[in-house]
């Protein structure tokens, strides 16, 4: 039987006296602060912002250097873009077995030069996707592009989707606009029945958790929708299958990114409002929702650029907006790399840029410019395009596919939990034994030996606690308060709520004869990032590391139990933490347990495996290593102790 994280996970005699654990602190005590009150303020140069900017600029320079060397010669481009796509097969693959489409038509409505097919079918077993498929009149077979939508809530029905797609099928082109995972049709957050829906928040953070738990991304199974709806398209009789394109804006612009880069029956393609450099993005607006942030992507020199350079000498158009917050002068500077490796193959003019005079989204001009450039590669015509004024759309119920509105209320759909937990289960029943060398190999959390030696720097030492900073590696500090002296075990407290929530408890531990030390981990406390896009957006700059706070955290303990054991002249120490320092506290426990003898863990997230269905899962997203279930869960880290 698994303990409880809420207790001990080794009770040892000698601790049997310590006194129990307590919240808060009483009523009189100093509230401490050892950093300035103004730290953090600069949401710009924000400590982990900063820490992570330094590595991203590093891993970026290298990839940089790479690809002037690439340009010396057809040779060293193709071994460039080789490298490029076996990371994309890493990250996105192994895909699943193909399993019957089971496409049915719901409904068709009659237009003006086109019609529109209502489209429902399976990417994988009883997990369906909503579209709506516009088809020029006539016998075909049509040229065809396949459209993902951007972030709108009712998907392929948000009107300038609709208006592509018009453009296009009344242009002699068979348009898919479907649904992504979470966004009209497709919603996975609601109840299990028909019921009204609320406006919806975005839902892809918080399905996002569980695959890097899973050792793979949202983004990868938004591909695999993207190739089943390739692999509908090719499979119809009006579809010429050698004359594919792909278009999006925003999410649509990221989900068209990997799929032409991904999928080689993409002839012609055209990402929009996407297109920028890392270097650019993470600093303004920040990281996108989860499925725009690959594992090590970053770290293995996968910029955005990439996505272009890794299909050379394909056709490519970037659609851009001179007001989007997608980094304009990164998606020139994308332009220009693409550029040049085109032009040293030799086929300059199949890579271009529109900029139009817009904000964000898929305007007018961008439309017409998709156009006209599929029309250019996919019908070998120079055609001058322009949409009028007054297109005509439908609503969101004329579009709608299934009879309720969405997939879930379908007889035996499964949902992304369904997926997750039974990924979980089959990953589970094959764990190799969990050994400390698979937890490091893992998670990256360095052995004692590998750690630096901290600077400690005591701030005021007249009276207890000694106020003090613990810097673990340059740019990061963490703020900590200490008790020397005493005859008994020295404790070590991570409190996730900050310091202040834990000197009653460590006053009471020092007059029972315990030295202690109490350190507030890595962004939290007093260095608690201030959310500036979104909450948790700095920890996708770490996954595109290969980062994960919850390793750099377990290092932070290291160093300070390290520190406190010599400071205090004990063999060992015990371990007591709560809430965010939970998960890091117990690595660091299992990993170096002649070092720390004994973990106190309460409040804190008890199993990875919860997160498969949870809807709160995002609320733990500093708490995720990549690909961990694949060898063990948090409890694992408490039997195998």
């Amino acid at each position: 039987m698994t303990p409880n994280l809420a207790f001990f996970i080794r009770v040892l005699v000698s601790v049997a006296a310590l006194l129990p654990w307590q919240h808060g602190f009483a009523q009189g005590d100093a509230a401490y602060r050892i950093l300035p009150p103004d730290f953090n303020e600069d949401k710009e140069n924000q400590m982990m912002r900063a820490s992570m900017r330094r590595h991203v600029h590093a891993a970026l320079d290298a990839r940089l250097e790479e690809f002037e060397a690439a340009l010396k010669s057809q040779k060293t481009i193709e071994a460039y873009q080789r490298r490029r796509r076996e990371f994309l097969a890493r990250v996105f693959g192994p895909l699943p077995e193909r399993s019957p489409l089971n496409a049915i038509v719901t409904k068709q409505i009659a237009r003006d030069g086109y019609s529109v097919e209502h489209v429902l079918f399976e990417s994988l077993p009883q997990f369906h996707v909503t579209a709506n498929l516009y088809r020029p009149h006539g016998e075909g077979p049509f040229p065809a592009v396949l459209l993902p939508c951007g972030h709108s809530a009712n998907g392929k029905a948000y009107a300038s989707y609709q208006k592509a797609s018009i453009l296009l099928a009344q242009h002699g082109f068979v348009v898919l606009c479907f649904d992504p995972i979470g966004q009209g049709e497709r919603r996975q957050l609601i109840g299990e029945h028909p019921h009204l829906i609320q406006r919806p928040r975005s839902e892809h953070n918080p399905i996002g958790v569980a695959p890097i738990l899973l050792g793979r991304s949202l983004g990868a199974m938004m591909v695999w929708d993207g190739i089943r709806g390739i692999d509908y398209l090719c499979s119809r009789p009006d579809v010429d299958p050698n004359r594919i394109g792909c278009t999006g804006i925003s999410g649509g612009g990221n989900l068209t990114s990997y799929l032409m880069a991904f999928d080689e029956r993409i002839v012609a393609a055209a990402p929009g409002c996407f297109m920028t450099t890392h270097r650019r993005k993470n600093e303004h607006p920040g990281p996108g929702d989860a499925e725009q942030n690959l594992f090590a992507q970053i770290r293995d020199g996968f910029d955005h650029p990439d996505f272009i350079l890794a299909r050379a000498p394909k056709p490519t158009l970037i659609l851009a907006a001179t007001h989007d917050y997608v980094p304009i002068a990164g998606t020139w500077e994308a332009f220009r790399q693409a550029k040049r490796l085109y032009t040293v193959l030799g086929y300059p003019e199949r890579i271009d840029l529109l900029e139009t005079n817009d904000k964000h989204g898929f305007t007018r001009r961008m439309r017409e410019g998709a156009v006209r450039f599929m029309a250019r590669w996919l019908q070998k015509r120079r055609l001058e395009v322009f949409e009028p004024h007054d297109v005509s759309i439908l609503s969101d119920a004329e579009l709608q596919v299934t009879p309720h509105g969405q997939v879930r209320w379908l007889p035996d759909a499964r949902s992304v939990f369904d997926l997750y937990s039974e990924s979980q289960t089959a990953l589970a029943a094959n764990r190799p034994p969990l050994t400390p060398e698979i937890v490091r190999e893992v998670t990256g959390i360095r052995p004692l030996e590998a750690l630096p030696e901290p600077q400690v720097e005591v701030l005021e030492d007249d009276e207890l606690p000694h106020q003090m900073i613990v810097r673990p590696e340059p740019g990061i500090v963490l703020p900590a308060l200490y008790w020397p002296g005493g005859d008994r075990r020295a404790i070590l407290i991570a409190p996730g709520d900050g310091m202040n929530s834990a000197v009653s408890q460590a006053q009471q531990l020092h007059d029972a004869g315990h030295p202690v030390l109490i350190v507030e981990v890595r962004d939290t406390g007093e260095t608690k990032t201030r959310n500036w896009r979104f909450y948790g957006a700095d920890s996708f700059i770490g996954l595109m590391l290969g980062r994960s706070w919850l390793s750099m955290r377990a290092d932070d303990l290291l160093i300070c139990g390290q520190w406190l054991a010599e400071a205090s002249d004990r063999a060992g120490i015990v371990l007591h933490a709560d809430g965010e320092a939970v998960p890091a506290a117990l690595h660091a426990g299992f990993l170096e347990p002649d070092l720390i003898t004994t973990v106190q863990a309460r409040d804190g997230l008890e199993s990875w495996r919860e997160l498969m269905t949870s809807r709160d899962a995002y609320d733990h997203i500093h708490q995720a290593v990549y690909g961990v279930l694949q060898f063990y869960d948090l409890p694992d880290l408490v039997s195998e102790r």
